[in-house]
């Protein structure tokens, strides 16, 4: 029995030894081949922070007006098109106005008689060979024909229509030769040099607009591009019903120029911005027992520090304490990491990168802020 005790405790030891010296040498070879952990990283920067607020409407002139008009008759010519660009003044359309004239050259005449007796008269009563009364009927009979004729002149001259205004014809509603009534809508022309967008913001959003504050339009029809847009106007009441205040924003210069009257363009508001706010994305940030913190990665190596947040802005978190600018954060990759535990960055820095925040393999003529953002 002593022998069989003996046996069997030399085999387990054996066997115990065997299993420890495995584990250990397997163990260490995991560690090793895993390496420092891949991770993305940003900077901490500072940046305007303001919530933000987007709104739906649709694009349109700045002006659009109806011409009319204030002649009855035939259209003679038509001389525009829908799209063509007007100047102020210029001639749109012509009405048949050969009636007109003739009434004027016949008015002309009547006042060429009546001001030749006015003269008589003027010199007759100067001779106190006719009446005061009998001088003064020839005299108004003389400023009537004058009338007549100045009333003739004004309706010949709404014969050829103009615009009013430079901008572009939006609307044609009358060919040559229509038979057209008085105050009828022949033409709507649009000043496109500036295009609004009106929008109704809610009372509790507007009191942090003010006329200038400059705003971000997106467009449907222009997909991937933000167009500046400035507050032209914030109207003075709100919808009694809805609660809603009218906001106008203006498109100038070359955004006016790329949109069109009726698309459909979403505002984007900030409301009550704040200067130098430091910010990091919103992926940086990990919550353990103690709060919130982040990764800051410094020589290649990964250190938890623990931080104060504020509010989220459009996909990043403002840093009350706990950071300074410049800091280098680890943004993604921080679920698998420790504190203090070697890391490789695959993304460069979006700043000039500190030695040992540079990635493997990255040449030596790369800018660090060469990556994507």
């Amino acid at each position: 029995m002593r022998g069989w005790s003996l046996f069997a405790g030399v085999l387990l030891a054996a066997c115990g030894s065997e299993r420890g010296e495995g584990a250990t040498t397997g163990g260490g070879r995991g560690r090793e081949d895993r390496g420092p952990t891949p991770v993305e990283v940003a900077t901490a920067e500072l940046k305007t922070a303001a919530r933000s607020v987007t709104v739906a409407g649709t694009v349109e002139p700045i002006r659009t007006i109806g011409i009319n008009s204030q002649l009855p008759g035939a259209l003679l010519r038509v001389n525009v098109e829908e799209g063509d660009r007007v100047g102020a003044g210029q001639v749109l359309a012509t009405i048949d106005s050969r009636e007109l004239q003739a009434q004027l050259a016949s008015a002309e005449a009547s006042l060429e008689v009546a001001r030749r007796a006015a003269v008589r008269a003027k010199q007759l009563h100067d001779q106190q060979i006719i009446t005061s009364a009998e001088y003064e009927r020839d005299d108004a009979a003389y400023r009537a024909a004058q009338a007549t004729r100045d009333q003739l002149r004004t309706r010949l001259g709404y014969a050829t229509i103009r615009s009013p205004i430079s901008g572009v014809v939006l609307e044609k509603s009358a060919e040559a030769g229509d038979i057209i009534g008085g105050q009828a809508r022949l033409f709507t022309v649009a000043d496109m040099s500036t295009m609004v967008v009106r929008v109704p913001i809610s009372e509790l959003d507007v009191t942090g607009l003010d006329v200038g504050d400059p705003t971000d339009v997106t467009l449907d029809a222009l997909p991937g591009r933000a167009l500046r847009g400035t507050i032209r106007r914030i109207f003075p009441s709100a919808d009694s019903l809805t609660r809603l205040v009218p906001v106008e924003v203006a498109l100038t210069g070359a955004a006016a120029r790329d949109v069109r009257a009726g698309f459909l363009a979403r505002v984007l508001f900030r409301l009550d911005p704040r200067e130098g706010v430091l910010m990091v994305p919103a992926g940086a940030l990990v919550e353990n027992a103690r709060g919130s913190a982040v990764y800051v990665v410094s020589a290649s190596r990964a250190s938890l520090r623990q931080v104060q947040r504020g509010g989220t802005f459009q996909g990043s978190v403002e840093i009350t304490d706990g950071l300074a600018p410049g800091d280098t954060v680890v943004v993604a990759g921080s679920a698998t990491l420790r504190d203090g535990a070697a890391v490789r960055i695959v993304n460069p820095p979006l700043r000039d990168a500190p030695p040992g925040l540079v990635p493997e393999g990255t040449p030596a003529t790369m800018p660090a802020n060469g990556g994507v953002r």
